[in-house]
């Protein structure tokens, strides 16, 4: 059973630019020519959801770290993010668990649907797993709350990094596109999933998992109808689905088999129109939402993922540079664990770190080389995982997906089994 697809008062917020960043490129940097230098303890690239819950993660600790963030305010774009049991225990444990709780509907259980209308399966999380907690999260509100913990001044926007140089003492230097730079003895790379960081470090580019999704926010200015559950509609080559987020907000999602990504398509009224031709032969509940959506917020991404094969693929850290979410570890959205997967390295990075910082037990390198370690069996098999139920769910073969609806959904899958990889013990950062 796939899971939803679901990622300070700063004002003028724009959304994310799917830019493709310029390569950095790495050297030994000698003595500092730089006229506008500044020098930090620790630098995060990336204000998304990995790099605002590691810096306050960090912050809860007692550790400084400066966020850079390339765009000019909050990337807040974008609909929302499932976050089950394990993403809740990091927001309880950083502190901002019960300010979100307020705010978004607790999704109570799930119902699949076949093309047609007819109910395969349908089950409660709480009877499968009486500690389940799932919400759908809007991106935005999560990332405001987020930078709301940190001291004034621990994001610097307008910052995008243009090269990695290390120096002759250990450190590194960050030279930004502005012209300034930055002398940082430690770099936490949480520049999303097409990471300069990750490419400077020897990762490939993430893989096309032959997917493309739409996303979307339908708004219901006098209350929207639906119970508090997860609907899944399946049908062949493609999926859908829908989720209440608060009284007035649903998410929807639509998945596609393509051969290609295809062309990139920023028009939104023709968004708009490819996500309704998608639905046509869908129940109409769909249509319905798709309508009541703004066209702006509709979003269109081909689905990727890197897996990390063991002595193939670099490790988490190199140095004192070390990656977090979904920079080191992407992965598609079928088990709804992309945000929640970030928010656990960000505390575990946080954990390692500021023991090594304060205590000296241990060498910041060893402290991220150990973070990696413990990480890469946590997210490798969910990466894994994600990628395989997403392939299951796509089926286009007219005999296949009557198996599937008819023996392997409704008789075969275990909900239970398809929850365990949300148990995650994390206890409060003070």
């Amino acid at each position: 059973m796939s899971l939803p697809t679901t990622l300070c008062s700063h004002t003028n917020y724009i959304p994310r630019v799917q830019n493709r960043a310029r390569p950095i490129r790495a050297s030994i940097a000698g003595a500092a020519p730089a006229t506008d230098r500044k020098e930090e303890e620790i630098v995060i690239v990336g204000a998304g959801i990995a790099g605002l819950a590691t810096a306050v993660s960090l912050h809860r600790l007692g550790v400084r770290s400066l966020v850079l963030e390339q765009e000019s305010s909050l990337r807040t774009g974008g609909t929302s993010l499932s976050l089950f049991k394990n993403g809740w225990r990091v927001l309880d444990a950083i502190g901002v668990g019960n300010d979100l709780r307020t705010q978004f509907l607790e999704i109570q259980g799930v119902i699949v649907k076949s093309q047609d209308g007819r109910e395969l399966r349908s089950f409660r999380f709480k009877d499968e797993d009486e500690s389940q907690e799932v919400r759908a999260v809007e991106r935005r509100i999560l990332l405001e709350t987020l930078a709301n913990q940190l001291p004034p001044d621990s994001i610097r926007f307008a910052s995008k990094l243009g090269n990695i140089k290390r120096t002759e003492s250990g450190g590194n230097l960050l030279e930004l596109m502005n012209g300034s730079s930055i002398s940082a003895k430690i770099v936490i790379g949480c520049d999303g999933i097409r990471s300069p960081i990750a490419k400077w470090m020897g990762f490939e580019e993430p893989k096309y998992a032959g997917h493309i999704a739409f996303r979307g926010l339908g708004f219901y200015p006098d209350g929207q109808p639906f119970e508090p559950r997860v609907n899944y509609v399946y049908g062949r080559g493609v999926r859908a689905g829908f989720v209440p987020v608060s009284p007035t907000k649903v998410y929807w999602f639509i998945i596609f088999n393509s051969s290609t990504p295809g062309p990139k398509i920023t028009d939104p009224s023709v968004l708009k129109k490819q996500a309704i031709e998608l639905v046509r032969n869908l129940p109409s509940e769909l249509l319905n939402i798709i309508n009541l959506t703004p066209d702006d917020t509709i979003l269109r991404n081909p689905l990727e993922d890197r897996w990390l094969w063991p002595k193939l693929t670099p490790p988490a850290s190199s140095g004192k540079i070390v990656l977090v979410g979904d920079a080191w570890h992407p992965m598609t959205p079928n088990l709804g664990q992309g945000a929640c997967c970030a928010l656990e390295d960000a505390v575990v990075l946080a954990r390692k770190l500021a023991s090594a910082i304060k205590s000296g037990s241990t060498t910041v390198e060893d402290a991220l080389k150990s973070y990696g370690d413990e990480r890469w069996h946590r997210v490798f098999p969910i990466t894994v995982r994600a990628n395989l139920a997403g392939s299951f769910l796509q089926w286009d073969n007219p005999a296949v997906c009557s198996v599937r609806d008819n023996v392997i959904i409704p008789k075969v899958l275990n909900p239970g089994s398809m929850l365990e990889h949300t148990n995650f013990n994390c206890e409060p950062l003070y």
